[in-house]
């Protein structure tokens, strides 16, 4: 029986944990030949009270994680005529796109925040992470100088950008690996190829996100883009980053605020993400 490489992972450090207990307590000055009594203590992170799933049709499906960017003191990118700001559109396409999946109940869904909230990138890949989810989406809208760029982009995560103006992106929203293993250690090997694998399965969700978008919405030249993303490096999940289009550019901010033309996003994404957890379920 072969297990996933994030439950090595899991198993890895809590051994290690493990260890260092018997070592601390074979040097307290034991009298050899005596009965030993030990422990081991660990400690448990606070219960995600203000996360909600909702529950496929049929028990033990697997979690999508949907991120809407930005909220609270962050606002995001602003729509060039409307005012509109990114927080909401990413957290009213997450809702919607949540709606549609809980409609087809095949698999769970739950959001990083259910209202105009901040949350540190850290926060929200820990959320997908201790859900245990399958598929990390975080949704954005963007923004440039140039009016006239428009479409929609998936980025997934790379240690090499795809060009510049990932790396930009990648570097303003932070590509730190974070609280890390000792280097060379069981834990850190393993959580490397945890890392390499889930760039891999993320790269290929990205293209077939793609590939399904593309029917649907318009996309910009070469939509699948990379770099070293830290909400999307920390989730330990196959995940990507949607760029559903540009707030600067008129037409764009037009489609996203018409809810017909938006539900073509909606159900790109809805299908990308169930056709994705159904081979993941089939290969389980």
């Amino acid at each position: 029986m072969s297990l996933p490489v994030r439950t090595l992972v899991a198993c890895a450090a809590a051994l290690t944990a493990a260890a260092c207990s018997r070592d601390s307590s074979d040097h307290g000055g034991a009298i050899p030949g005596a009965a030993q009594r030990g422990g081991l203590t660990v400690g448990l992170p606070d219960p995600l009270t203000d996360v909600a799933v909702t529950e496929a049709r049929v028990p033990g499906r697997p979690l999508v994680v949907i991120d809407p960017g930005h909220g609270g003191r962050d606002p995001g990118a602003p729509g060039a005529a409307s005012g509109v700001r990114e927080k909401q559109l990413t957290l009213q396409v997450a809702r919607e796109l949540r709606a549609r999946l809980a409609r087809d109940g095949r698999v769970r869904v739950a959001l990083t925040r259910d209202a105009d909230r901040s949350l540190e990138l850290d926060q929200r890949s820990d959320i997908a992470r201790r859900l245990g989810a399958d598929l990390f989406v975080s949704l954005h809208a963007d923004s440039s100088t140039d009016t006239d760029a428009r479409g929609a982009s998936v980025y997934s995560l790379s240690e090499v950008a795809s060009d510049v103006d990932a790396a930009r992106m990648a570097a303003g929203q932070g590509t730190g690996a974070g609280r890390s293993a000792p280097a060379g250690s069981v834990p850190a090997l393993l959580a490397d190829l945890a890392t390499r694998d889930s760039m891999n399965a993320s790269a290929d969700f990205a293209l077939r996100l793609v590939g399904t978008a593309g029917r649907q919405v318009a996309l910009r030249p070469e939509p699948h883009r990379f770099a070293a993303f830290r909400v999307l490096r920390r989730a330990e999940a196959p995940a990507v980053l949607v760029e559903m289009g540009y707030l600067s550019n008129a037409q764009d901010e037009a489609m996203l605020l018409d809810d017909r033309q938006r539900s073509r996003i909606v159900t790109a994404l809805a299908q990308a993400i169930e056709t994705e957890l159904a081979i993941k379920a089939a290969n389980r």
